[in-house]
């Protein structure tokens, strides 16, 4: 598949989080122009705004698509839908949330779609997962690495790594017996 290299952020709060990031990269992975290349570890994280909610489960697919910007953004919102996510309340509990982070190295400014995502050099939550799989990859915005902005980071929000049998960056692929 040729196209163009993208991340997406993964979350989840409710209903087995993390089964539910794992269902994500999974959905991803079968939609139409979209190949999952790698993901990164899952991270426990402790959530942004309400605080009386239950910490999520967090995490990035490197993906490879043929789809425009504002085409994967459908399919990702798509995705979320069917997993069963509500409009709630921002920053609030979900069963699942998709933010498309980078795509290429594009800048796009659009009613409903901002491509670098407007918030991730703000997130602790984001960057970690990211920088674990592409800490050399430059903001387009900033003209700054991941890790460069992980460095800078002022984010006080704890974000925990959660425990894996696996190497972190292990092809997705070797985890989809159903793909053999």
């Amino acid at each position: 598949m040729g196209g163009i290299i993208a991340f997406v952020g993964i979350g989840s709060n409710r209903l087995d989080p993390a089964a539910q990031c794992r269902e994500a990269f999974r959905r991803m992975d079968t939609a139409s122009g979209i190949r999952v290349l790698r993901r990164s570890s899952l991270y426990r994280t402790e959530p942004v705004g309400p605080e009386d909610q239950p910490w999520f489960i967090n995490a990035v697919a490197e993906i490879r698509t043929e789809l425009s910007p504002r085409n994967l953004l459908e399919v990702l919102k798509e995705i979320e839908r069917k997993m069963g996510r509500l409009d709630g309340p921002r920053w609030g509990p979900r069963v699942i949330d998709l933010d498309l982070l980078l795509y290429g190295q594009q800048v796009v400014a659009e009613q409903g779609l901002n491509i670098p995502h407007p918030e991730m050099h703000r997130r602790r939550f984001v960057l970690e997962p990211l920088c674990e799989l592409a800490s050399y990859a430059i903001h387009p915005g900033f003209g700054v690495s991941i890790r460069g902005l992980l460095d800078r980071m002022t984010d006080p929000g704890l974000v925990e790594r959660c425990p894996t049998k696996k190497p972190a960056n292990e092809r997705y692929a070797a985890d989809q017996p159903w793909k053999k």
